[in-house]
């Protein structure tokens, strides 16, 4: 084997993982559910959520969280499943968002 077999071969190696791990990444997906998590701790700090309401929403983004995860476990995110986490992404922060303006208020603590 010559030096350039060696080195071409390592090069591939080494784009191809490279490919490999930047096609299951979904940076936009993970930043927008940390914006979304701070917003639900924002509405609760804040009262303008319910304790339920508060439950009920971070288990919306942990279903989302483990969607993603089924969507990355075979080393690539397809553009259809890259569209249905950012349909669930929408339909989290229109939750947040009615949730937190909604007419409810937390009980008075006694």
């Amino acid at each position: 084997m010559n030096i350039r077999t060696v080195i071409s071969a390592a090069a591939l190696t080494l784009f191809g993982a490279a490919a490999f791990a930047q096609a299951a990444s979904t940076p936009s997906v993970d930043k927008r559910q940390e914006r979304q998590e701070a917003r639900i701790q924002q509405g609760a700090a804040s009262g303008s959520l319910t304790a339920r309401e508060q439950r009920k929403l971070a288990r919306q983004q942990k279903s989302i969280a483990n969607a993603e995860e089924r969507a990355k476990a075979d080393g690539t995110v397809t553009k259809q499943e890259r569209a249905k986490l950012q349909h669930r992404e929408n339909k989290a922060s229109r939750d947040i968002a009615r949730q937190k303006h909604d007419a409810q208020t937390p009980a008075p603590k006694p």
